[in-house]
């Protein structure tokens, strides 16, 4: 059982939405679309499901052209952030609906039902109708519908973003064990960076409606093929600045210079982009290799155990996760300190040439 995109694109009014892809999808997996707000997520979900025809390309299922197919006609479940119940049933009864649908029999209704109302915690609520329970509870329902369904496809488009967080967090744990335990191809659309490690599997980064990279989730984040794709697997995004590699020397802005690391050492001399993500950003000296940048404090955000910072330094905007809560005023001067060891390299066209020494370790390399 697979799903493939062979070429697909679709524009709307003139503008494209999706350039052409090439994606497959292959029985009991989970695949996660990674970009921020209108990066195309739901554009491919359309195209995947059949809601919407693409206007050049083919869309195999099991290797049968479906391109043209109805959504009815397809084996496919769907949830959406914004849950669609039927408000005149209740909430077992929504969720029973497509297996009654399927001529299940009333035994079998009654045990998945039961089954999946006590993974996602609508038991209790079985017998009220939608307007009489919560937002967050109705999100569920609408989860257990699609789930219940034992479908080949499952699409599910930023489906936890309405729930409160200690249950996002459980049912983050929850749908991969489910997924495996159903074999179908699960996509899965978020935002959030996190939640595509959480989930595992595969990662898809999209991008102003490309498919920049897709592969196994851990190695697009260890591995970004290029800038675009490296500020898309981080959050809040990468940061970056220039650095120019003379001999076995990386000078970095501000007079700043360092012995290049091992990926950098063996390319060319010439300039490069130095990216870094957030948390590799410190306030103290933590290694004798760190180089010392003359910041100014734009801002801070507290997450109740951490601190943002957003800084000007040599020219650019960063953005640093720190330890503790930090009491600094706006306006302030600060020292930003980073180990080149945390940093990856880019060439003039954005595209990855070398990695972290963190990285490169982590890979055995």
């Amino acid at each position: 059982m697979s799903l493939r995109l062979d070429g697909v694109s679709k524009s709307l009014g003139g503008e494209t939405h999706i350039y052409p892809v090439d994606l497959e999808f292959h029985k009991g997996t989970m695949n996660v679309l990674l970009g921020p707000t209108l990066a195309g997520k739901t554009s491919l979900m359309r195209l995947m499901a059949g809601l919407d025809k693409p206007d050049t390309g083919k869309i195999y299922w099991d290797g049968i052209d479906v391109t043209g197919q109805r959504v009815q006609a397809r084996d496919i479940a769907m949830v959406y952030q914004q849950f669609v119940n039927y408000p005149a049933m209740t909430v077992y009864d929504n969720i029973a609906s497509p297996l009654k649908l399927q001529k299940r029999s009333w035994a079998e209704i009654d045990a998945k039902v039961r089954e999946i109302a006590e993974l996602l915690q609508l038991a209790p609520i079985l017998d009220r109708k939608p307007n009489e329970i919560s937002g967050g509870q109705q999100q569920r329902c609408a989860i257990a519908r699609a789930l219940v369904k034992d479908v080949g496809l499952v699409l599910m488009d930023e489906p936890l973003a309405n729930l409160d967080y200690k249950l996002r967090e459980e049912l983050r744990v929850e749908i991969p064990r489910l997924f495996a335990a159903s074999g179908a191809i699960f996509v899965y659309a978020t935002t959030e960076p996190e939640e595509a490690l959480l989930l595992g599997g595969n990662t898809a980064t999209v991008w102003e409606g490309r498919v920049t990279q897709f592969g196994l989730s851990i190695d697009v984040y260890r591995r970004p093929v290029d800038e675009v794709t490296a500020r898309v697997y981080s959050d809040p995004p990468m940061n970056f600045l220039s650095v120019r590699k003379e001999g076995a020397v990386a000078h970095f802005p501000g007079g700043q210079s360092a012995q290049a690391t091992r990926d950098l050492a063996r390319l060319p001399d010439g300039e490069y982009r130095a990216g870094f993500r957030p948390h590799h950003v410190e306030m103290s000296v933590r290694s004798k290799d760190n180089v010392c940048f003359d910041a100014k404090l734009i801002a801070t955000e507290l997450t109740g155990s951490d601190t943002y910072i957003h800084v000007e330094a040599v020219g650019e905007r960063w953005i640093g996760l720190v330890p503790r809560l930090q009491a600094l005023e706006v306006g302030a001067a600060l020292q930003i300190h980073l180990n080149p060891k945390n940093v990856f390299y880019f060439d003039r066209d954005g595209k990855l040439v070398g990695l972290s020494e963190a990285e490169t370790e982590k890979q055995g390399e």
